[in-house]
This record gives C-alpha cells, structure tokens and sequence, in this order.
C-alpha cells in the first residue's frame, strides 16, 4: 500500500514537474516579450526550481570518460567484470596504464547509487587501477533470483576481490566499514590469497556505542519490529522485482532531507536566486548535487533488518557476537592488513569513535599496520566528497596504499 502510494505521487509530480518545465522554459526564452515584464523572471525560475525538485530521477551514469596522470591525459572506459544478481563489480580501465595499485572502493547500500562515489572514483583514478561495487536496485530484481542479506553482502566482497585478484587494497565508504570489516576478519582467518594489502574504512558505523548520532539514536529507540512493520514495503507489479519485500529508496531519502531540511531549504533558495540573476553555473551546482541526492533505490527487506539489529540495535561486531553463516567473525584474526579508519569532526551520520573502534578491536594486528585521521571541520559527505576529500583525506588513502604495497 505504501510503496502503491509513493508511485501514484510519483507519477503525479512527474506530470507537474513537466508542465512547469514547460512554463519556465517560456518565462526564460528571449524571444519570448512577455519575459520581460511583470516578474517573468522570478516566476520562470521559480518553477524551474519547482520542475527540478520533483523530477524523476533514475540511475545516474559515472561519466568518467578521462584522468590526468604525470600532466598526461590518460582515457577512461568502464567495464565489468563480475555480474552477480545484486550487484556487479565495474572497474575504470585507464588506456595504457599498468602497475598501479588495485583498489577496491566499496560503496553503501544505503538507497543511494554507487555513482554517490563519483568524486571519491574521480579523486584516485591517477594513482589507482579503481573498482567499485555497483550494486543493483533491489526493486529490479525478480524475486526468483532469491535473498541477499548481510551474509550475501560478506559474500559478494570475498567474490570480488577474488575476481580482482591477490594484492588489491580495498575503501569502504560509510556502511559497507562493517561487512568489510568482516570479510577481513574471515579472509585472514583463511589465509585467503586474496584478502586486501590494507582496509580504509570512512565514516563507518563499526561500532555505534560511540558518540550515537540522531540515526544510531532512532534504531535504538524503537524494537526491531517496528522497523519490519513500519519501513518495510512490497515491489509493485510494475517492476520486475514484483512481490519482493524491500526497504524503499524514497523512505531512506525522507529520512536523510528531513534530518538537514533547513540546509535544504536554504540550498533551494540559494539555486532560485542564482536563476534570478542570471548565474545558471551557479544554479547547475546545486542542480548536480540532488540530481545524484534524489536518485535513490530499494535495499532487500532482510540486508535493511539485518544491519538495523546487528550493527545498530545488538552491536554484534564489537561485543564479538557477529557471525557469518554461523561462523564467528572474529577481528583478533586480521594480523597482516592494515587498518586505515577516518571520521569526520562534523560527521552526524557516523559520531567520533565509532570508525575508529576497528583498530582497537584488531588486537593482533601491529600498532604499525594502524593509522587514525581524524578530519577537522567535514561532515559526513565531506569524507568522501569535495575539496576537502581531494585535498586533504585522499593524500592520506594514497600513501597508506603505497605503504602497505
């Protein structure tokens, strides 16, 4: 019934949105006299506004088409390397270069798209040969390809680094920290060949006893059923993911505008009073940021419950409670990966302390093998994202990959 709703709001305000599309594109043509009198102006950009923010949005390309490395333009193409139901393993091939470092960059699954990656890719393509975990809107999978849940996800991690290879350092953005966190755990314990050089986890909730933010302090507020009975929603017929029970893309999006609706609000205002002077580069910055913000998708009903109580709600993986297919995931194994953990100062999705928690579990691991930043003035997006991230926090990744090489 929710998610039938949804799509008939959906389906409304992508009309409106077209219409006032339509409108503002009028208001705003110079051909157009009427433009010219009688706050045109104002009111076109108002409803481009207006169109943009109700748009539907789906999933949006990477568009890396090139890098610079050593002042040299290097060409870049996309391509995959291991297609699994949930989600596929897509490397950045850059023409002509080999030698580089391996890097696996885990994105969340979190009702975002990997390409929310975009600048972290973008940032290490000069000094890394880059993979990415794509994963799959879980709207779009039939229900005859089966579950994924948290275990899957391990599985998927272990499945791709083999795909890579021996040698491949492996980032986790945010959520992803803790089930690779534990196919570390596991691969050590196996003296797999193909567990990472080294793990650098950002902003990630390993253990959310730490500094709990508003997110950690809502999945803890609430009993396990609630979530099941609350955020949970069936694929309509639709899609081909029909009958499949999921946590909604839109649900997620709600709850993370609502958290910093005023930033949002003032972002709106700041993009409208752009049009209004004319600035379109500086209305198209904000444009590309909530086109990648508001593409969104659904997580699998038992992958969205399952992190909710063992991650946020029993703290499974720092009491040493966490298990993989009833096979305990036990950090004092990591012994030879170094351990890279990030947080950011402003960070209000992942608290101080909750990233960092990982090294102190590693018990085995040398004192050496670990490193801590702690990025002053970033938020959570900032982490991995925008100047801050390129100037500051990826240096830090690339020479703890070259040091552990």
């Amino acid at each position: 019934m929710l998610y039938d709703a949804y799509e008939m709001h959906r389906s409304m305000m992508a009309g409106a949105s077209a219409l006032a599309n339509f409108g503002a594109g009028l208001l705003q043509n110079p051909a157009n006299p009427f433009a010219y009198f009688g706050g045109g102006a104002i009111i076109g950009s108002a409803l481009e506004v207006f169109a943009h923010a109700s748009a539907t949005r789906g999933k949006p390309a990477f568009g890396l088409t090139h890098t610079t490395i050593d002042g040299r333009e290097v060409a870049v193409t996309e391509e995959i390397v291991t297609r699994l139901p949930f989600g596929q393993l897509k490397r950045f091939r850059r023409e002509g270069v080999e030698n580089s470092p391996k890097l696996l960059i885990v994105a969340p699954m979190s009702g975002h798209y990997a390409t929310l990656l975009r600048g972290t890719v973008e940032r290490m393509l000069p000094s890394c040969e880059v993979y990415i975990t794509d994963w799959r809107d879980a709207r779009l999978v039939p229900v005859s390809a089966g579950r994924f849940d948290l275990d899957d996800y391990i599985d998927y991690l272990i499945a791709f680094l083999e795909a890579i290879g021996p040698g491949a350092h492996m980032l986790a953005v945010c959520q992803p920290s803790v089930p690779s966190y534990a196919a570390a755990a596991l691969m050590s314990a196996d003296g797999h060949p193909c567990r990472p050089k080294s793990l650098t986890m950002m902003g990630g909730p390993v253990d959310t006893r730490e500094a709990p933010t508003a997110v950690n302090t809502l999945a803890t507020e609430r009993p396990h059923a609630w979530f099941e009975q609350n955020a949970i929603a069936t694929v309509p017929m639709t899609y081909p993911g029909a009958g499949r029970r999921v946590y909604p893309g839109f649900l997620q999006l709600a709850g993370f505008m609502s958290m910093n609706l005023g930033n949002h609000m003032i972002s709106h205002w700041e993009m409208f009073k752009h049009l209004v002077q004319g600035d379109g580069q500086g209305a198209e910055q904000t444009k590309d940021f909530y086109d990648e913000y508001r593409a969104v998708c659904d997580m699998t009903a038992e992958f969205y419950l399952q992190t909710v109580k063992l991650v946020f709600q029993t703290h499974a993986l720092p009491k040493g409670e966490m298990t993989h297919r009833g096979r305990p995931v036990d950090p004092a194994a990591i012994t030879d990966i170094a351990l890279l953990a990030i947080e950011g100062e402003r960070d209000d999705i992942s608290g101080l302390g909750q990233t960092k928690a990982a090294l102190t579990l590693a018990t085995a691991l040398p004192d050496n093998k670990k490193k801590y930043l702690m990025a002053e003035n970033v938020g959570h997006y900032g982490i991995f994202n925008g100047s801050k991230w390129r100037n500051r926090i990826a240096p830090v990744v690339e020479e703890w990959i070259a040091a552990n090489a």
